[in-house]
């Protein structure tokens, strides 16, 4: 069983599943993309009852109050991903708050230099942005790049973590 809620945040609306006591799901642009995620999954879907479920929404709340490091808690199990994905999105939870890293690094981290633009990808297609922190991924000249959520979602990430980010 899937548990469901949505919580508002200085970057809009998340939405967010969990299964198992995991946070499978978080979602910052779209409830059809959402929906369509679970659906995919074949669960039933209910709302958040679980403790486990509202320990996890509760440390989304304190990171956005400002505990960056209380995403380093939440326990993940992301929905889908191939395993090249996931290892992409595992090496994502290394990446410490406050710091960056480009995708030729995450490529080299994972073993597969070559494979820069499957990061990228990998990166967007990442089913549990902001604990999972493909935000953190830059480009080698320090450029923002592209973000699921948006640009402006991922410089107010990167400026709440503290990352120095040049005026535009």
């Amino acid at each position: 069983m899937i548990e469901t809620t949505t919580i508002t945040t200085p970057v809009g609306t998340v939405h967010v599943a969990v299964r198992d006591g995991r946070l499978c799901v978080l979602e910052l642009t779209s409830v059809a993309r959402f929906e369509a995620r679970l659906a995919r999954c074949g669960e039933p879907v209910t709302p958040l009852h679980s403790e486990a479920a509202h320990a996890i929404v509760r440390a989304l709340h304190a990171y956005f109050a400002g505990d960056v490091a209380a995403l380093d808690g939440i326990d993940v199990a992301p929905l889908g991903g191939t395993v090249f994905q996931r290892r992409v999105w595992q090496a994502l939870r290394a990446v410490p708050a406050g710091q960056t890293i480009s995708y030729k690094t995450l490529a080299r981290r994972i073993q597969a230099p070559r494979a820069i633009r499957a990061v990228g990808a990998a990166n967007g297609a990442n089913p549990v942005p902001i604990v999972l922190p493909c935000h953190r991924v830059i480009g080698a000249d320090g450029s923002l790049t592209g973000y699921g959520g948006g640009l402006e979602r991922k410089r107010w990430l990167l400026r709440h973590e503290g990352v120095a980010l040049p005026v535009r």
